[in-house]
């Protein structure tokens, strides 16, 4: 992995340098668009609608329009922002672990100690776990305040940035306001499906299902050319395997639950 920033973490006087790096990566088979009539690549350019130059991508800066006033940003001005410039990520207050809405989440980042000692690094892992606290800190990244949780996950501290509150919308749906009854049966019957399910999560589990297919209908197409059988490549759809019409939420219940108890025993 390539580190994509270097700073330093600091809650008091307490300082400790660290390493961030993209804890996530996307394995999604990468497409790219072309012409239907002749398969030729679409590109896109950058065109300057004043001279009509086709425009580099060094040679771009960024601009504000307000509708009166254009104001040009360059590299320049944007690394001049004292924010920009800090190197630091500051802790600005210990939170318990549950008081973090997941809504909040954005991306994940791993820190890695960046001193001759890891210490501090050690110091500040072993007192997030003692105490069951989140630090939330802040920090500047590729031109953006950043707002973070930061917690520890196998012996290693990492950084997830948290949307602003602003950010975050109100979810406001009168159907949820309408008033519904549920019998007990129903709620039992929903429990019992729950736990028809029950397990422990084990990520390593699961794939991303489009992407195995995507990637066997490409593979099939290399092999056999444009005119592939799809159904052959992917097996026909049994009869009911959706199945039939639910009469009511009750008899939606039982079938689940039957279907779930039947799957387990065989």
């Amino acid at each position: 992995m390539r580190s994509i920033w270097k700073g330093a973490l600091t809650f008091g006087l307490v300082n400790v340098p660290v390493k961030l790096y993209s804890a996530t990566e996307d394995h999604d088979v990468s497409l790219h668009q072309v012409h239907e009539a002749d398969g030729g690549r679409i590109r896109y350019e950058r065109r300057c609608e004043v001279c009509g130059k086709v425009v580099k991508y060094q040679d771009i800066d960024k601009a504000y329009d307000d509708g009166e006033h254009t104001v040009i940003l360059t590299k320049d001005d944007f690394d001049a922002l004292p924010a920009e410039r800090s190197r630091e990520i500051e802790v600005v207050e210990f939170v318990p672990n549950d008081q973090i809405d997941p809504l909040m989440f954005e991306r994940s980042y791993y820190l890695e100690p960046d001193s001759k000692s890891p210490k501090a690094y050690v110091l500040l892992r072993r007192t997030l776990e003692s105490t069951d606290r989140t630090a939330i800190v802040r920090f500047a990244l590729r031109q953006k305040t950043r707002l973070a949780a930061l917690r520890v996950r196998d012996d290693v501290l990492v950084l997830q940035t948290l949307l602003w509150a602003d950010e975050v919308r109100e979810a406001k749906f009168p159907s949820i306001d309408e008033e519904v009854k549920i019998s007990q049966k129903e709620l039992d019957l929903s429990n019992s499906l729950v736990e028809s399910f029950a397990d422990d999560f084990h990520p390593e589990n699961f794939e991303d299902e489009y992407q195995v297919e995507l990637r066997k209908l490409i593979d099939a197409k290399i092999e056999q050319g444009e005119a592939i059988d799809t159904a052959a490549t992917f097996g026909e759809r049994e009869e009911g395997e959706t199945g039939g019409e639910v009469i009511d939420l009750m008899e939606a219940l039982r079938r689940s639950v039957d279907s779930a108890r039947a799957r387990k025993s065989g």
